[in-house]
């Protein structure tokens, strides 16, 4: 059994791994890159090996960095089923027809402006070639294993990480043999989400490290968006939250209703602003049986959130000028409505911009949260004004010490460990952790690396 990998090396984004022998090729995740051009333009490249000659793809979760590249995997000759747990699959009904629409509004908006270096823009994948790869989808429980292709056994177990995730544990039949894909592991203390189930004992394991170089803060989160909600308020600004339209929105307006249910905030008008985010939303409510809000907490979310759908209602709600707070998709404000409220506010001091996750490098996100003077948006740069703000201990991501600690928790003990989903140095640090604090065997392989299992 061998296992390549073709993407998430040095990179938090891109994942795609590869495992085969003489007969099969099953994919584990199939991400699109983001982030720094240089990445980015990896997405237009030939995929590494021929789309057709893969039987099947496994999904860790629904996040675009993850599932992205699906529709142009489909649309270049994919023919397989791809696997994923029920949440997984509601989400990607979503995000990824929502990929593709904002990829074709770029291009044309791209082609108006002629901000390109391309006479006619193209995007990667349109909403149709999403649709087409939703129809390869084949949903599966946790715990109940599956052969996505003869001699491959699969298995998904939760990962808490969000709705629907989970580690991908595949089992070759033939040496008994099995690797462990982390996907993106939550946190032991989650607000919403439950925490990682321990992993069983396998061959090898593939771990992320999002944040192998760091710990999240030790900082009372509710009290941060409270005191800066209070101030911006104050001020007479508006408080702008660019999301991921999958966990972290849900997280934030759960605890934007609790300090303003418990009166630590002025009672202020609350819009999502993401018809992606939106849709999330309510998956996520349907699925309350899988994290820790029950329905009761998420009705006061559904009733208290104004939803705004339309483009119209957008751009009237471009044009508030009274405190509000609003949240928009993209988490790393890479693209989406987000970006039409950050050309409004960032230019005046009175507003707030507060980032709730990892930024990748490259991003406007990563930009922002570095103390950025001006960014460039829709071809044209922007000055920053508003105060920025990054509350990193609301990460879905567990740090390096919180995944340290679930790989304790259950009877792993692999022979190999691989680490991928990180920076470089996020990467090695993990790396180095991992063996002094198990003895483990571990790595960090480089793109399109090979090992044999």
């Amino acid at each position: 059994m061998k296992l390549q990998f073709l993407g998430a090396t040095g990179t938090v984004t891109g994942s795609r791994y590869l495992i085969s022998d003489s007969k099969r090729r099953l994919l584990v995740d199939c991400g699109m890159y983001q982030g720094v051009k240089t990445l980015r333009r990896r997405n237009w490249a030939p995929f590494p090996v021929e789309p057709s000659s893969i039987d099947a793809v496994v999904l860790t979760h629904a996040h675009i960095d993850h599932t992205g590249y699906l529709p142009a995997l489909v649309k270049h000759g994919f023919k397989g089923k791809i696997y994923c747990t029920t949440g997984t699959h509601e989400l990607c009904k979503v995000l990824l027809p929502d990929a593709g629409f904002l990829q074709e509004e770029d291009a044309k908006y791209a082609f108006r402006k002629k901000f390109s270096k391309h006479p006619m823009p193209e995007p990667l994948f349109t909403q149709k070639d999403a649709w087409e790869a939703l129809k390869h989808f084949e949903s599966v429980h946790y715990h109940e294993p599956f052969e996505p292709t003869k001699g491959l056994e699969i298995k998904l177990t939760p990962a808490g990480h969000i709705l629907g995730s989970s580690c991908v544990h595949v089992t070759h039949k033939d040496n008994g043999k099995t690797v462990i894909f982390s996907g993106d592991v939550g946190r032991q203390h989650d607000l919403i989400m439950r925490p990682p189930e321990p992993l069983e004992r396998a061959h090898a394991l593939v771990c992320e490290s999002t944040y192998g170089d760091r710990r999240h803060e030790e900082t009372d989160a509710e009290q941060e968006l409270t005191d800066i909600i209070t101030r911006t308020a104050g001020r007479g600004g508006i408080v702008l939250v660019p999301a991921f339209a999958v966990g972290r929105a849900q997280m934030l307006l759960y605890v934007i209703h609790k300090i303003m249910r418990e009166g630590r905030i002025p009672k202020l008008p609350v819009f999502l602003n993401s018809p992606m985010a939106i849709k999330a939303t309510e998956i996520f409510c349907r699925h309350h049986k899988e994290h820790k809000l029950d329905s009761a907490q998420c009705k006061i979310i559904d009733q208290n959130t104004t939803y705004v759908r339309t483009v119209d209602d957008s751009i009237e709600l471009g044009a508030a000028r009274y405190p509000c707070v609003i949240i928009s998709a993209s988490g790393m404000a890479s693209g989406g409505r987000v970006l039409h409220h950050l050309k409004t506010l960032l230019p005046n001091e009175r507003n707030s911009i507060v980032f709730a996750g990892f930024q990748a490098p490259g991003t406007r996100g990563d930009a922002l949260v570095n103390g950025a003077e001006s960014v460039k948006i829709h071809g044209e740069y922007w000055p920053v004004r508003a105060d920025v703000f990054n509350l990193g201990s609301l990460s879905a991501h567990g740090d390096y010490e919180e995944i340290l600690e679930w790989l304790g928790q259950g009877t792993l003990k692999p022979e190999r460990v691989f680490v991928t989903h990180g920076e470089a140095l996020a990467s090695d640090l993990m790396r180095k952790r991992i063996n002094e604090r198990f003895g483990w065997e571990t790595e960090v392989p480089e793109l399109f690396d090979e090992v044999i299992i």
